[in-house]
């Protein structure tokens, strides 16, 4: 994860993810792995600018050069101090240093073996009890609005792998990342984005799945819900029908994360120009909100793409099923 500037130039955020969004000037963006934005920048002097990439934690940095002109080379920037990670930083500002010390993570007993009971929800994946949010549409929100904030439950228990987790997790789109937005450059958001157009259609969705990105760094144990990937049934999803998937971020790491196949409408907030994406950095504590359609049928990973936490277990597959009347199998139903 880095953030990314030209210094001296401004630039207009036109693409994330490689979908069209409402031009957006900026100084700086932060990017998580898998991420993609498109800028344009204007050079107004007959010099070279630096394209500098400073990493999060301000270990090292990527240069490139835009010049006029082969063999120019523009200044390198100093790079700024290394962020301290905080607890309000990590969402655990309702907590002290002296409380997380003092947390007990022996009693690891019973991982994998989460009693999930009669779900009732037919073909769900197993690991989603509790997680379904009101019976029909019109117990949800309106589409494109932000999530409330929620206090943490302490029977809301999502496995032994969960450790430090925040008092309570909220919308963050509007906040820069650690490190950023401290100093005099602007810091694009997500937030800020916007669509370059309006939906065709812009319904609401059918239901909702909430997934909690779960993790233990002190024994290095990742998942979602509490249960790693080898363990967990495909999140099932039918041909067409619009979910509102709500990932919770209960660790203390950012988690960028990645759906293949089938791009999301990320509701920040501007209603039916919900900008499109197929990846999102779930800052610590976070709550955010997406859009899934159904169209495209099959099996698609999803995952978190610091590729040493998913192979740890931070994933899943959704597996958009065929139409009832269909007589159509797919590969995953003969090896599931």
């Amino acid at each position: 994860m880095c953030a990314v500037r030209v210094p001296g130039l401004e630039m207009d955020v036109v693409q994330v993810s490689g979908q069209n969004v409402e031009p957006t000037a900026t100084d700086e963006f932060r990017i998580g792995t898998a991420e993609r934005y498109d800028v344009i920048v204007e050079p107004t002097e007959d010099r070279a600018y630096t394209v500098f990439a400073e990493s999060l934690d301000r270990s090292s940095y990527a240069r490139g050069t835009l010049a006029p002109r082969e063999g120019m080379e523009g200044p390198v920037p100093e790079q700024r101090e290394r962020p301290t990670l905080t607890m309000n930083a990590m969402g655990m500002d309702g907590m002290s240093d002296g409380d997380m010390g003092g947390m007990d993570h022996s009693n690891m007993e019973g991982m994998g073996e989460m009693d999930h009971g009669d779900m009732g929800h037919g073909d769900m994946s197993g690991d989603m009890k509790g997680q379904m949010s009101g019976g029909d549409a019109g117990d949800l929100r309106p589409p494109g609005t932000l999530p409330e904030p929620v206090m943490h439950d302490p029977d809301d228990d999502h496995g032994p792998a969960e450790a430090g987790l925040p008092m309570m997790t909220k919308s963050r789109l509007h906040e820069p990342g650690i490190g950023l937005g401290n100093d005099k450059w602007r810091v694009l958001t997500y937030d800020q984005l916007k669509a370059a157009d309006e939906k065709d259609e812009f319904r609401a969705p059918d239901r909702e799945i909430e997934m909690h990105l779960t993790g233990n760094m002190e024994r290095f144990m990742w998942g979602i819900n509490g249960v790693e990937f080898s363990d967990a049934d495909p999140i099932r999803v039918g041909h067409n029908e619009r979910v509102r998937l709500t990932m919770v971020n209960d660790t203390m790491m950012n988690h960028p994360m990645h759906l293949h196949g089938q791009f999301m409408e990320l509701e920040n907030g501007h209603g039916e120009r919900a900008p499109l994406l197929d990846t999102i950095t779930v800052k610590p504590a976070e709550r955010v909100s997406l859009l899934i359609d159904g169209h495209e049928k099959g099996p698609w990973f999803f995952h978190c793409h610091i590729l040493y936490h998913m192979d740890a277990g931070m994933a899943r597959v959704f597996y958009v099923e065929p139409a009832p009347e269909s007589d159509e199998e797919f590969y995953y139903d003969q090896v599931a």
